[in-house]
């Protein structure tokens, strides 16, 4: 089997673009994969186009293979962008593989040991930045039946925080605590902003919330500051959606400085890089919360690698919440039931995109470059209250 050809279809919203690729191949089959990238998505797309040649003629089955073509052969570092083309190469791959066998993908990868996944809900905060308001917004997610949430708290905060600032942030997630009361996971975002002082005095003001994690406390590649953190708080540490590759996660495991790890599967080389990581991640009993701002394809494949993973933990969910329609990009759409995903079936990935949906929410181009909306919370601090009026 080889692969002849593969297309790429840029869904745009309000709030982001996700870029699906159907691979073809010589046998009729095909395959997807999708992806969400903040501010690259033109260069994911072009950068497909210029490694058009080591995918043509690929035999989809060959993932090794295809791996040390788009990390090694091609010379040059693997970066984000790198990474991204080859996990939306690499998914359509795993979705063609299980179609030829005629089994979902996660029996290929070591067979499940859940048959549901516990869910997290994100992008539910689209309000008013006040306590009353989170708290209300919050109330809304658990009426759907989520046992879990995450928010960011801390407005456009940088390094530290004004004393007001602090203050207010304290407040929101005190309210929400109320809200939702005891039982309810709180996951509190905190986007790689601050100085390790400034999370540890976050850290030592939130504790009595008990939290479930702080996340990207500090910069997320600054290992020594995640490690003071971990020394000065008893909330676990979740870091890893802004790392790329398996090598990245060494330093993190070895300095023992997180508990939970992030890997998102469309920007870190796909299905079987972010399983490598994740059974790396076991030796050193870290669990693991994959990261998931995608929609049907991405959520499905991480369902897929969820339930094959010992130390797996939960995984995030926007699209009860934000840019809903996107869920009509394919069916049938992984839905959350009293706070659970349930086990995914059809072979492959059991996803059929909606190429005709797709076609007609297609990402705006301005002067031929698809165009990357977006909330850039790190430097609008009204990025909620705009998120609610698109």
């Amino acid at each position: 089997m080889r692969i002849t050809n593969y297309q790429t279809f840029i869904v745009g919203t309000p709030w982001r673009n996700l870029t699906y690729v159907l691979v073809e191949t010589d046998t009729g089959l095909t395959g997807v994969g999708e992806a969400r990238v903040v501010g690259k998505t033109h260069t994911v797309a072009q950068y497909l186009l210029d490694v058009r040649r080591h995918i043509v003629g690929h035999d989809p089955h060959d993932i090794e293979a295809l791996y040390r073509r788009l990390t090694l052969l091609d010379f040059g570092s693997a970066g984000e962008v790198v990474m991204t083309g080859l996990a939306l190469i690499e998914m359509a791959c795993w979705d063609i593989i299980g179609k030829e066998a005629k089994l979902p993908v996660y029996q290929l990868i070591g067979g499940k040991v859940r048959d549901k996944v516990p869910a997290y809900a994100n992008g539910w905060y689209t309000v008013d930045r006040t306590p009353e308001g989170f708290a209300a917004a919050a109330q809304r997610v658990t009426a759907k039946g989520y046992r879990a949430m995450k928010f960011d708290p801390f407005g456009n905060g940088d390094l530290e925080l004004t004393r007001p600032e602090f203050r207010k942030s304290i407040e929101i997630i005190e309210a929400v605590r109320g809200a939702v009361g005891p039982d309810v996971e709180l996951l509190i975002e905190m986007h790689g902003r601050f100085a390790p002082h400034q999370a540890v005095e976050i850290a030592k003001a939130i504790e009595r919330f008990h939290p479930n994690w702080i996340e990207e406390p500090c910069r997320p590649e600054d290992v020594g500051a995640l490690r003071h953190v971990a020394a000065h708080t008893s909330i676990p540490i979740a870091t890893g959606e802004r790392l790329y590759r398996a090598a990245q996660y060494r330093d993190l495991f070895e300095e023992r400085s997180v508990h939970i790890i992030q890997p998102d599967i469309n920007q870190c080389g796909g299905l079987f890089e972010v399983k490598k990581i994740a059974s790396t991640a076991e030796t050193y009993s870290v669990v693991v919360a994959p990261h998931n701002v995608g929609g049907i394809v991405s959520t499905t494949a991480a369902l897929h690698l969820m339930v094959t993973l010992r130390n797996g933990k939960i995984l995030e969910h926007f699209n009860d919440f934000v840019d809903e329609k996107i869920k009509q990009c394919g069916s049938p759409y992984p839905q959350v039931v009293d706070g659970f995903f349930q086990l995914p079936k059809g072979p492959g990935w059991g996803v059929e995109l909606n190429i005709e949906f797709i076609r007609s929410n297609e990402c705006r181009k301005v002067d031929g470059v698809y165009q990357d909306p977006g909330l850039n919370m790190f430097v609008d601090q009204n990025w909620h209250q705009r998120s609610q009026a698109t």
